[in-house]
């Protein structure tokens, strides 16, 4: 699965054609699409754009996307149920599977009622995901514990959850409780920092992917044929997420734009206007990067 940027226009508006295409082209990669995640600034939209995206989204992938289900809400306010229902139930009529987004409310409750929350959210839809955000994404982030993911495997309509600790150690031990408790549980690396969780049994829902949907899309097909070129692909394609997965860690969206614009694959760099920039300089790294792809899989990178 692969988070989609929002690309933006000259005039800051959304550039829609240039999000459209990109949807398109993680589709035809072979990838899940998945839109209103932190990569498409949806916690920055209004929910206006977030339907709109959602709605071009379930046109250009009829096999299924993943949207994210966002509560806006204030620092200390109970967890609001009922909105995440609405959101769900939404995103499932439209073909989606939900992913349910951590709110400033539900991240400050304690573990057990996260779980508890999750819990009531399975009567919206036959599937969702759950989602473990470090709060170098997001101030809403929330990383549970051990015990409370172990219970999180016990909700049947919860089929996978989203790991975005950057930490090899945390999500490792969530692999041995999936592999112990729930095997057909998805454990989605969300670890920009670490794109070779997929060799110990994480499959994954990137921001880096973004990128480069078809490189992920080869290196994958690599893994699974057992060709060890995947090594010098995998190797590549970290250096970059290395690279703009720095801090501040949002800054990566400016550096996708950066690098989608270099493919000729969106018409500008812009970001939201709310989101950390990276310097123009950037470009620099990001064009010997795009070289260095380009070297590897000449078929699918022109030359810059």
């Amino acid at each position: 699965m692969s988070a989609v940027l929002l690309p933006f226009a000259e005039g800051g508006g959304v550039d829609w054609a240039g999000f459209e295409a990109h949807v398109s082209r993680t589709v035809a990669a072979g990838l899940v699409p998945a839109v209103n995640m932190d990569t498409g600034y949806a916690p920055l939209l209004d929910a206006a754009t977030r339907a709109q995206a959602m709605q071009l989204t379930a046109a250009a992938a009829p096999a299924g996307f993943v949207g994210g289900a966002h509560v806006v809400d204030r620092p200390g306010a109970p967890p609001d149920v009922d909105a995440y229902r609405l959101e769900m139930e939404t995103i499932a009529r439209a073909g989606g599977t939900p992913i349910v987004f951590p709110s400033l409310g539900l991240s400050a409750r304690p573990d057990e009622e996260i779980v508890s929350v999750y819990a009531e959210l399975g009567n919206a839809c036959e599937r969702f995901l759950a989602f473990e955000l470090g709060s170098m994404f997001s101030p809403a982030g929330r990383i549970l514990s051990s015990d409370a993911y172990r219970a999180l495997l016990d909700i049947a309509p919860c089929v996978g959850a989203k790991h975005s600790s950057l930490s090899r150690a945390r999500e490792w031990e969530r692999l041995a409780l999936r592999d112990a408790v729930r095997p057909e549980f998805l454990v989605l690396t969300g670890n920009d920092l670490a794109i070779d969780m997929v060799m110990y049994g994480s499959d994954y829902l990137l921001g880096l992917s973004t990128f480069a949907p078809d490189l992920f899309a080869r290196r994958d097909a690599y893994w699974l044929a057992g060709d060890a070129r995947f090594f010098e692909l995998n190797d590549a394609l970290q250096y970059l997420g290395s690279f703009s997965f720095r801090h501040p860690v949002p800054g990566y969206r400016h550096n996708a734009a950066q690098f989608l614009h270099l493919r000729g694959w969106i018409a500008t760099s812009r970001t939201h206007a709310n989101s950390p920039a990276r310097p123009d300089h950037d470009v620099d790294v990001l064009q010997q990067i795009l070289v260095r792809l380009a070297a590897l899989e000449p078929d699918l990178v022109d030359r810059p």
